[in-house]
């Protein structure tokens, strides 16, 4: 099973066997009853019971000593495959590979699937076909679907024993590719991938992660693959995603007549795409009359453009139904407005239909919603997740509202745009899209393209306080903080989803209590909570009691009042793998006005920071006016992919944060 393009700003993984999501299906269905059938296992696991196990930490859950994938092309329209994995089991948290699974769906039908566990002590142990369930596979994007999971729960799945299992499956392809995904959170010892195809067919694969391993033949037009000794991945915080990173041979085959669908190249791919929406696009005399009404007052292109974005983001809700090749492929426009519901390229749909009615040209654009899932290496494949919209400007159009643009050599100026994301305007793009790599379905062909990055200052905190503090250490007063980009989206669409109005100064509870020893609110309101196209924020007072320490006659006073920006994700003991992820540019800034108390005078300051790192940059600094003390700062994310050999740059740089964050300034009781 694959990716759909169905995501509704969700970070949906691919659906390949035994991946991290293992763990939450195990745990799901460890209710399940098990048989424990007595049986003789079969001889290709037996004779890994002294196999020698791949390199390994004590951490180590578990091992996958043996997979194999076999894979045969019957036809176009057929395919068969046979998958067989065993494991064993090194720590308990390793149980969950005791739970075999195969997601399915209308294309798709489970023919068998057995599962045999060789324990350190005692007798084999069997379970089959008459031992499976089936569940629905739904996710909480998805509100209805064709896809369901077999489960096969294996008994005594201990430490020390041996799980193994194999199915097969019977496949009409919507993809005439397969992706053997041979790298996992655990080590891999040993992996095949056969291919067997008719008479007169070809294949082409590409490696991601891994160095090319050359095929064997098998003869009648097989081949065949083995890789040894795989190192496992272990997650990361803000590392790509796991197709990103991990070690996967794509291969795609075909005929003549097959090679549209055969994705041998991002333009094939486009063009099957771009076949695949064909008269979806197709108005209505009801699209027509609502274009008429929402352009009825509107003068300029952009305006009846914003009009339309508007009404495609909040008038059509977020519904995915996923029923076979609609995992793929839009539902017509005309039935997305008559239902007033679709999914991400049923929304991309309706308002390429929409701009169609004024003579604006759009077209659709592929891509995964986390970047590094997709970069210029990766040969071309059906994984990406969402769709969204590539706008070819009308010549001439300016304004300082569209930022997501860049000029194509063939097609102009286009603006790039999310239908689905409510909270991002017009001009837009939210930072896990901006940078990344995306599939534009031009007329001509697919092509992989990079979404432009939008300049660090749209995406921002802007926070502004006037403090008074007193002899006691008591410090008072109001804080303005203004909200742009996905700093604000990120806030609307938490705010707009609580539903008591006392809920909505949670964000301001949550920012103070992790800066102060104590606070009382005394005031706060939400600025421009709906209104999209104006800069969010919050307006609030508070009173800390002792926040200033007292020494002697000394106060010593934190002038980096609230707000964090140091990070501890570099601070292991393991060494970093893998790039840094960013969510997107930012640009925030702080500036603190503290009132001293009468008498007091300022004894030290923190020194002033410079630090810039290429990537990111963060400069402090310190001052006194009068009886004023002013902190000012600016922290900014410039480059969204820190690679690992600047990980060490990076962990100076929190750390540096870090101190200036702590520093204090002395204030001197005067004589």
């Amino acid at each position: 099973m694959n990716s759909r393009f169905c995501c509704s700003r969700v970070r949906q993984r691919p659906r390949i066997e035994h991946l991290l999501l293992v763990v939450a299906i195990a745990s799901l269905f460890s209710d399940v009853p098990r048989t424990f059938a007595g049986s003789e296992a079969p001889a290709w696991m037996h004779a890994l019971v002294n196999a020698p196990l791949p390199a390994h930490d004590a951490k180590t859950e578990a091992v996958l000593l043996y997979s194999e994938r076999n894979v045969t092309v019957i036809s176009a329209d057929k395919m068969h495959r046979t998958v067989r994995e065993a494991y064993k089991i090194l720590r308990p948290e390793g149980r969950n590979r005791g739970t075999a699974w195969v997601v399915f769906d209308s294309h798709t039908k489970v023919t068998s699937i057995r599962g045999w566990c060789i324990p350190a002590q005692g007798k084999d142990y069997e379970v089959n076909d008459k031992e499976a369930i089936e569940r629905a596979y739904k996710p909480d994007w998805e509100l209805a679907t064709d896809a369901k999971m077999k489960i096969l729960n294996i008994p005594a799945p201990d430490v020390g024993n041996i799980v193994g299992y194999e199915y097969e499956v019977d496949e009409r392809p919507i993809f005439l590719q397969e992706i053997w995904l041979f790298q996992d959170i655990v080590p891999v010892r040993e992996s095949h991938y056969s291919l067997r195809l008719p008479p007169g067919w070809e294949f082409k694969a590409s490696w991601i992660n891994h160095p090319e391993v050359k095929p064997v033949e098998a003869g009648n037009n097989s081949w065949q693959w083995v890789v040894s000794d795989i190192k496992s991945i272990r997650p990361e915080e803000n590392m790509p995603p796991f197709q990103g990173v991990a070690g996967q041979m794509v291969v795609s085959f075909f005929t003549s007549g097959t090679t549209l669908n055969a994705n041998i190249n991002w333009a094939a791919m486009g063009t099957w795409y771009s076949n695949l929406i064909g008269q979806r696009l197709d108005s209505s005399p009801e699209i027509k009359q609502q274009v008429a009404a929402l352009t009825a007052s509107k003068t300029t292109p952009l305006e009846k453009m914003q009009a339309f974005a508007n009404f495609v983001q909040r008038d059509i809700r977020y519904v995915a139904i996923e029923l076979g090749i609609g995992g793929y492929q839009p539902h017509p426009a005309a039935e997305v407005f008559s239902h007033r519901y679709g999914d991400c390229k049923d929304k991309a749909t309706l308002m390429r239909t929409m701009l169609r009615e004024i003579g604006v040209d759009s077209y659709h654009v592929l891509i995964y919603t986390e970047r590094g899932a997709v970069t210029p290496l990766t040969p071309a494949n059906h994984g990406f997740n969402h769709a969204i919209l590539a706008v070819k400007l009308p010549e001439g159009l300016t304004d300082s509202s569209l930022v997501a643009t860049m000029n194509h050599p063939k097609l102009g100026r286009i603006l790039f745009f999310d239908p689905t994301n409510e909270y991002i305007p017009f001009g837009q793009l939210p930072g896990y899209l901006q940078a990344n790599y995306g599939l534009l379905v031009a007329p001509d062909g697919g092509e992989l393209i990079e979404l432009p990055q939008q300049p660090t200052a749209m995406n921002s905190i802007q926070r502004t306080a006037k403090l008074t503090l007193d002899s006691s250490g008591l410090l008072k007063g109001e804080v303005k903080e203004t909200r742009l980009g996905e700093r604000a989206s990120a806030e609307r669409h938490r705010l707009l989803a609580v539903a008591k109005d006392a809920d909505r100064i949670k964000p301001i509870e949550e920012l103070l209590g992790g800066s102060l020893p104590s606070f009382h609110i005394t005031h706060a309101s939400v600025i421009n909570l709906q209104q999209t196209d104006r800069s969010f924020g919050f307006n609030y007072s508070f009173e800390s009691q002792n926040y200033a320490k007292t020494a002697g006659n000394l106060l010593l006073v934190r002038p980096r009042v609230i707000g964090m920006k140091g990070s501890s994700i570099l601070e292991t003991k393991e060494p970093r793998s893998f790039p840094i992820e960013f969510e997107g540019p930012t640009r925030d800034t702080d500036a603190f006005e503290i009132i001293i108390p009468a008498g007091y005078t300022v004894d030290d300051l923190p020194p002033p920071v410079d630090a810039d790192f290429g990537f990111a940059s963060y400069h402090a600094k310190t001052e006194v006016n009068g009886n004023v003390v002013d902190y000012t700062r600016t922290y900014e994310i410039k480059e969204l992919s820190v690679p690992v050999d600047k990980a060490e740059q990076l962990k100076k740089f929190y750390r540096i944060i870090a101190g200036d964050e702590r520093n204090t300034v002395v204030l001197k009781l005067a004589p």
